[in-house]
């Protein structure tokens, strides 16, 4: 009798988590949809308007989606304890190096655009689709956090922490956009995209290091 209660409570243990991976899967299949469609929207208004901001924004967005990406590859291995720690070091080290990438492009095109003193155009494309992040991400983060606490995933918390990065950066990106097309400061989009550089090159060191939040 112990011997079958023990299967028993391991069967249902085992269903319980296959439950949670659903649930972690279903969200970043959210994911790759929202910051797909993000992606385009934050790079073609980026482009139309010349706002170095934006188009940081956008190419967050992608490095987000192949985050998530990574993600779902993470969880085709849960069953296996060993290989998925080896998937969840490798997809911090590879959206590491992407988000360091991503803080040069922004410092470079940055210091560029303040140099040679662009002005970007006013853009609503743009405000809509930073204002629409605001209120998305924080929403998609808690959703992966409680899952990720459920199932002690790293890579999940570190991923919930990518989709709150980019409600910060919307509202750097927003704050910067209002500025420039109501005030005409110029230097607005620039220096917001400025702010956004240590942010996002502390985000790519932490992930190299393989650095991530206790999610118990």
């Amino acid at each position: 009798m112990p011997g079958a209660l023990s299967r028993s409570e391991n069967m249902s243990l085992g269903a319980e988590r296959q439950a949670l991976v659903g649930r972690g899967r279903r969200l970043e299949y959210l994911s790759i949809a929202w910051n797909g469609f993000e992606a385009a929207v934050a790079l073609l208004a980026g482009a139309l308007a010349g706002s170095v901001a934006l188009l940081g924004f956008g190419i967050d967005s992608i490095i987000e989606t192949a985050s998530a990406l990574v993600l779902l590859w993470r969880f085709r291995f849960d069953d296996d304890p060993q290989r998925r720690e080896r998937v969840e070091q490798r997809a911090h080290q590879l959206v590491g190096i992407c988000f360091l990438l991503l803080a040069a492009y922004v410092l470079l095109e940055s210091v560029r655009a303040l140099w040679t003193r662009a002005r970007p155009e006013r853009t609503w494309l743009g405000i809509l689709i930073a204002a629409a992040a605001i209120v998305v991400m924080p929403i998609l983060g808690r959703a992966k956090r409680r899952v990720a606490a459920q199932l002690g995933s790293g890579a999940l918390h570190s991923d919930s922490r990518q989709a709150d990065f980019c409600a910060w950066l919307s509202a750097i990106v927003l704050v910067g956009l209002l500025l420039n097309g109501w005030l005409g400061w110029w230097w607005a989009d620039s220096a917001a995209a400025l702010v956004m550089v240590p942010i996002i090159a502390r985000e790519g060191v932490e992930a190299l290091r393989g650095q991530k939040c206790a999610c118990g």
